[in-house]
């Protein structure tokens, strides 16, 4: 006895998906100075994960990821990752989310848990 699909809900399976992908988080700088700290970083949109990634390097590396702290260089950066997936039915939109955290730059294991402690507010 097993599960039989229709030929119209076969047809579901293959309907076009569509991908976009954001990026938020909390960047690690050095100040003016002296001294270290995080600030949130601004948010980036991509329709590819691989564009995603070039946009977030290049701002880690050209010192434009902060939000407006202007730190003296940027060290790295603990990103939490969205794809969200659509699909269009019968006129309706059925959307997926979900997350990843990634980490870019030059960071250590204590660094990269204090971001992390900034992402989720702790």
């Amino acid at each position: 006895m097993g599960l039989e699909l229709t030929d119209s809900q076969l047809e579901y399976q293959s309907k076009e998906k569509t991908l976009n992908f954001t990026a938020k988080g909390q960047v690690l700088g050095n100040y003016w100075g002296g001294g270290r700290g995080a600030y949130p970083t601004i948010k980036f949109k991509a329709n590819t994960k691989e564009e995603l990634t070039k946009q977030i390097n290049k701002a880690l590396k050209d010192g434009s990821m902060d939000s407006g702290m202007g730190y003296e260089s940027l060290i790295g950066a603990v990103l939490d990752i969205t794809t969200t997936t659509s699909v269009e039915i019968d006129g309706k939109t059925f959307t997926n989310e979900e997350s990843e955290l990634e980490t870019f730059g030059s960071l250590t294991d204590e660094q990269v848990d204090f971001l992390v402690d900034c992402v989720y507010g702790m």
